[in-house]
């Protein structure tokens, strides 16, 4: 059910300096799945202070992203109280800056902790629309699932592959080092998923598709180029097409989940099956309506912890640039309040 990304030799081997920063990671993840879970979350919280502290330039992109994001949700009455307060309270808004930190310092560590983060799930998942999840699981045959960088992705990952009742494909970017590449692809395979490189997603899902299979994405940074223009929190944002263009090729439902975490080490996932567009419409506004609507379908996942989207890391519109820091005069009377807890 796996296969080696077909661009990585089965040789290929990294420098000494990668072997040895791999065989670290490898310990530090054997380490991870025979620690408790809350053990681990305290530990990855730690490292993501310290890479707050470390990291000022990554840290002014995601200010800017989160300070766009938390004034969209205020003006629009959405999202959690303390997402809102961010857009007018400088100290709320670097309190998620941090919790950004933290929460991507997490993904890493559930990566890591391989099978260990199956357990975590299956004892801590709350599923907010168990009806739509359970409608879109019970049909069997393809389909498209789509996410997004949020929350605990091993998670979604685990439920997909443990719900589905056929095999899923999924592509992975490939990084640079060789030694890594290894890790992470091994992380991805173990829940189950059949792992396949970005030059070679299209060919690779459309034939899982075509055989009765499922496909996952994550589909909410345009990696590759090429994708379409559409609104992401009130700004035109480019996402790639993908998820849109082949269900809508293989007449196949789409569906976007994400499973975000929630208080005591818990996890709440979240899925919303999206309708094709009509058929009559050419093809190119057909992808633009689905895409638009899977647009709109992050906003909703993201609302509730906008902390959680390891995007706002990134660049993601052209009228949103990495913002300083306030200064102390600033934030002082805001400071001084509790940091609410989740």
């Amino acid at each position: 059910m796996t296969a080696a990304l077909p661009e990585e030799p089965a040789a290929a081997r990294g420098t000494v300096a990668q072997r040895v920063r791999a065989a670290l990671i490898g310990g530090l993840g054997a380490v991870a799945q025979r620690l408790p879970a809350a053990l681990v979350n305290g530990a990855s919280d730690a490292i993501g202070e310290l890479w707050y502290r470390a990291a000022p330039g990554r840290a002014a992109i995601a200010r800017g992203n989160l300070g766009h994001v938390a004034a969209w949700l205020a003006a629009e009455g959405r999202g959690s109280s303390r997402a809102r307060a961010a857009a007018a309270d400088p100290a709320a808004l670097e309190r998620l800056v941090r919790a950004a930190f933290r929460h991507a310092a997490r993904g890493y560590a559930e990566t890591l902790r391989g099978p260990a983060i199956a357990n975590d799930v299956r004892r801590n998942l709350v599923v907010d629309n168990p009806e739509t999840v359970d409608a879109a699981f019970a049909a069997g045959g393809p389909s498209v699932f789509a996410t997004l960088h949020f929350g605990s992705m091993p998670a979604v990952a685990w439920i997909l592959t443990s719900r589905s009742r056929v095999p899923v494909t999924a592509p992975m970017e490939t990084v640079a080092d060789p030694e890594l590449q290894r890790i992470l692809l091994r992380a991805r395979e173990v829940v189950g998923m059949r792992i396949v490189s970005l030059a070679s997603a299209r060919r690779e899902l459309r034939g899982a598709l075509a055989r009765g299979e499922a496909a996952g994405l994550v589909a909410d940074r345009d990696i590759a180029g090429g994708g379409v223009v559409v609104p992401l929190f009130g700004l035109p944002a480019s996402l790639p097409i993908g998820p849109a263009y082949l269900a809508l090729e293989a007449g196949v439902p789409l569906h976007v989940s994400a499973a975000r975490r929630w208080k005591r080490g818990g996890f709440r996932g979240s899925l919303v099956t999206l309708p094709h567009p009509p058929a009559d419409l050419p093809r190119r506004a057909r992808v633009e309506a689905l895409l638009a609507a899977t647009a709109a379908a992050f906003e909703d996942l993201v609302a509730e912890a906008p902390e959680q989207w390891w995007t706002v890391f990134f660049p993601i519109w052209e009228a949103v640039g990495p913002r300083p820091r306030a200064r102390a005069s600033e934030t002082a009377a805001s400071a001084a309040s509790p940091e609410p807890g989740r």
